[in-house]
């Protein structure tokens, strides 16, 4: 590709920022559902997809902590999944709490919004706003691994919102909505089977989950806050499904937007 087509594919996104795309068949929205529901559900995959959940739940940790005063420091992902945010500020008050909450309402939220991005034929718009995410999160990462891996996230987006067909670019941006909503529940299962291993144990001063840290900041059960989380899970994803499949299906779910007369 010269120079001449970079700067027409350039202009041609910018454009696209901007306006609508066309809603792509049910099928195409219908089948990033199902891909994606393997994605969170079969484990082998889910070991490796679970990465781009940690990003997210990283990042919102990382997004709080700047929007209630503290100072992000670092942001580390390693690679069995697991990560870790590190803001300076008082530890403990509304700033501490939020930001030690943001992590797991993450992914599901993420979802939410770019499902209502989809939803308002938003395409090109909601995988640039990833990538902006992404490149947020890239700065502040301080590992080598989370910092590869963060960027080949980010190369693939930008990849096929770049040189992707339509057809491509809307199953992808689908995909990546379903992914984010359907896996919003998992890490909240994972995380209270971790607490109750954890809390039959003789080890139970080390039980250090955002859960826990939760209790301890707000006097609160910890089962209190993974219930809590596992309600946004759930309440993202059906609303978020409501933005995804009404307006192609002429069903009006929760939250979605539907033509006039359905």
């Amino acid at each position: 590709m010269d120079r001449a087509e970079w700067v027409e594919r350039g202009t041609s996104i910018v454009d696209r920022l901007t306006t609508t795309q066309t809603q792509p068949p049910w099928w195409l929205v219908a089948g990033a559902g199902v891909v994606a529901l393997v994605l969170v559900g079969y484990t082998p995959v889910w070991r490796f997809t679970r990465n781009i959940v940690t990003i997210a739940h990283e990042g919102g940790h990382a997004l709080v902590a700047l929007l209630t005063g503290r100072k992000l420091n670092s942001i580390r992902l390693h690679s069995d999944t697991s990560g870790l945010t590190v803001s300076s500020g008082k530890p403990y008050g509304l700033g501490m709490i939020l930001t030690t909450m943001a992590g797991y309402p993450g992914p599901p939220l993420l979802g939410l919004g770019f499902a209502a991005l989809l939803g308002a034929s938003r395409i090109t718009l909601m995988l640039w706003v990833a990538i902006a995410l992404l490149a947020a999160v890239l700065v502040m990462t301080r590992n080598v691994y989370g910092m590869l891996t963060v960027f080949a996230v980010g190369a693939t987006v930008f990849a096929v919102s770049w040189f992707g067909t339509d057809t491509l670019q809307a199953g992808f941006a689908y995909l990546g909505a379903w992914f984010l909503l359907l896996a919003g529940a998992r890490p909240v299962i994972e995380l209270q089977r971790g607490r109750s291993r954890q809390l039959r144990s003789r080890y139970q001063e080390d039980v250090a989950s955002d859960a826990d840290q939760l209790a301890r900041l707000t006097h609160l059960p910890g089962i209190v806050w993974v219930g809590l989380f596992g309600l946004i899970a759930v309440g993202s994803l059906v609303i978020g499904a409501g933005f995804l499949i009404s307006d192609i299906s002429g069903v009006c779910l929760p939250g979605g937007t539907c033509a006039p007369g359905q």
